[in-house]
């Protein structure tokens, strides 16, 4: 086995495993490290995790053929519906006014992460797992990874530039000693699955209240996954709650725009946090995903926005001047990290606006915010900036993967 690559990606997963999709063809040789087994990670739990997939991000797996396989499994979301519990402000966004099949898709992680994983397979990318990093020394010219492979002895692995996608839980973070800022909120998500009496038909409600916000997403089957905000201080009570005390609480905060609920699914908690790197790059390293931010649930962009770092920095990589390639010069990484706090911000401000401005039921924001909604749904062009937003368009989409190089990307803010 060789053991000098230029790029090393620390994670197998979305992250790591589409970034890998898309240098494909860039002239690096590529390694991925993954911690689990292909029959670990077919039989994970996480698998089963439900993802809100923005259009832009839809685009970007076109791209790296990941979509195509995948498609069948996902329910296209062709309406918004935005309330506001117990006021009169509503609003509503639709796929066809925009011109597009879909203002987003729902989908379990399992089959874009299978996907992912074919494509690896077929790919001109070296794969090593199960295998644990548990070292880094970065220098002026080159990064090294010590590996853990079961009792076997220490791997290492020199390269040019080290990307951690490893999640959360980042050991890429940890070993470069890189600090979070968290903030808690205070809540936790409730996740589970509700059988509506009446089919969503493609629309994802989106209902605010004062509890915290609750998102109802359309599903296979006419199922709706459930996204539920509440208070740590709630939260033992809803979970203690019987299930037809459970849903009789959902039906109140929810209302009856789809008849009657039953539940369907095991309900599961998650505590909400802001967690951000304080630094994205350093010394011949970047984070992407998770392991660089983990957002509220709230406008379902976490997912969305870890994509967007895979699909810039690829393009970055791509577009270097091939007499100096070198893929973890300082330059490529200080602007990377430049560009992608930007757009961290700015989902980040937003996410957190919603939360404080919806949770709050002061009479006289309650009144404006309410009227802001009835005046938006009344403003096409107000209308087409959130639907652009919420359908991650907010800038330009990467060229990366097959069509890249070919086609003209004619979406832009």
């Amino acid at each position: 086995m060789r053991e000098d690559y230029d790029i090393i990606i620390i994670g197998g997963g979305l992250a790591g495993g589409c970034l890998a999709l898309a240098i494909e063809g860039g002239g690096f040789s590529v390694v991925v490290v993954e911690g689990q087994t292909d029959e670990q990670q077919r039989r994970s739990p996480a698998g089963d995790r439900g993802l809100a997939l923005a259009y832009g991000s839809v685009q970007l797996l076109k791209r790296l053929g990941v979509w195509q396989g995948s498609k069948q499994f996902a329910t296209p979301i062709r309406d918004i519906h935005i309330s506001d519990r117990g006021h009169f402000g509503k609003t509503r966004l639709s796929a066809e006014k925009e011109g597009v099949e879909a203002l987003g898709y729902v989908i379990t992680a399992r089959p874009l992460e299978s996907q992912v994983s074919d494509g690896l397979k077929r790919a001109s990318v070296d794969m090593i797992q199960p295998a644990r990093l548990i070292g880094i020394k970065a220098g002026s010219e080159s990064v090294c990874v010590t590996l853990a492979q079961g009792d076997s002895s220490n791997l290492h692995l020199n390269g040019r530039l080290v990307v951690g996608a490893d999640g959360d839980d980042s050991s890429v973070r940890k070993l470069l000693d890189i600090g979070q800022t968290v903030r808690d909120y205070g809540q936790s998500a409730i996740v589970t699955t509700v059988k509506p009496e009446r089919n969503p038909s493609f629309t994802a409600f989106e209902r605010f209240t004062p509890q915290g916000p609750l998102a109802l997403l359309p599903n296979e089957n006419g199922c709706c996954s459930v996204i539920w905000t509440r208070s740590n201080d709630d939260l033992r009570i809803v979970m203690d709650m019987s299930e037809q005390e459970f849903v009789d609480e959902l039906q109140t905060c929810f209302g009856y725009w789809l008849g009657h609920l039953s539940l369907c699914a095991p309900r599961q908690a998650f505590p909400l946090k802001l967690v951000q790197a304080q630094q994205m790059v350093t010394d011949r390293a970047a984070l992407v995903g998770n392991a660089a931010h983990r957002l509220h649930p709230v406008a379902g962009q976490g997912f969305n926005l870890g994509l967007r770092d895979v699909a810039r920095l690829a393009e970055m990589l791509i577009g270097l001047d091939p007499s100096a390639k070198d893929p973890g010069s300082p330059k490529l990484l200080q602007d990377f990290q430049a560009e992608r706090m930007k757009d961290q911000l700015r989902v980040v401000t937003f996410t957190n606006s919603i939360i404080s401005i919806f949770t709050n039921e002061w009479m006289p924001l309650a009144l404006s915010r309410n009227l802001g909604l009835l005046s938006l749904d009344h403003l096409s062009g107000a209308k087409h900036v959130l639907s652009r937003y919420a359908m991650g368009l907010g800038g330009r989409l990467p060229r990366v993967g097959k069509a890249g190089s070919n086609e003209k990307n004619s979406v832009t803010s």
